[in-house]
């Protein structure tokens, strides 16, 4: 859920020629760091073009994408990369942003259940300041792919169900076997 500004309207990020950003509910100059950071916390925001008033959210969110990976915080592996770069201009680009977002938004599904699952399965064995950490460092990167957009939907046709529900089964199965195995060594 998207934490909006007091009137519940998104707050409003103004870019200058000069390249400055200008928090209007702080009025404030900030910078990609403080945008990325209102991302995480899941701060609605539109940045515009402070003299054409054209919204220039998408780029300045690309941007911050750009300079994460720059930073060796590389999550968009090259191979993938590169089917990205071909889609441009393909007759199913439009197609793409929304079997995106669907693909996030399943992927996010997914992590809270395997979070879940992961929890109960080693909350009282020798395992459990492990899976903990392991779970933190998944989160963190998980964090990233969170869409701009609230209520994404699936694209049409998408049947995700039954490969949700077959994935679900295997996860369970192999955190069985593997709590055997940990009851096994207890």
């Amino acid at each position: 859920m998207k934490k909006a500004a007091a009137d519940g309207s998104p707050v409003i990020i103004k870019k200058y020629a000069n390249r400055r950003l200008y928090n209007t509910e702080t009025s404030s100059y900030i910078t990609l760091e403080h945008l990325a950071a209102m991302t995480r916390e899941h701060r609605d925001f539109k940045v515009v073009d402070a003299k054409t008033d054209d919204d220039i959210t998408h780029n300045v969110l690309t941007q911050i994408i750009m300079e994460e990976e720059s930073r060796g915080q590389t999550l968009l592996p090259v191979s993938f990369l590169r089917q990205l770069i071909t889609l441009y201009g393909d007759s199913m680009q439009a197609m793409v942003p929304g079997y995106l977002e669907a693909s996030m938004d399943s992927f996010r599904r997914n992590q809270e259940q395997f979070k879940t699952a992961v929890e109960g399965a080693f909350a009282h064995s020798p395992f459990a300041e492990i899976a903990k950490r392991n779970l933190a460092m998944f989160e963190a990167a998980a964090h990233a792919f969170k869409p701009g957009a609230p209520g994404a939907t699936p694209a049409p046709g998408a049947t995700e169900a039954p490969a949700k529900n077959d994935e679900m089964a295997a996860l369970r199965a192999e955190l069985a076997r593997l709590q055997d195995k940990v009851d096994k060594l207890g």
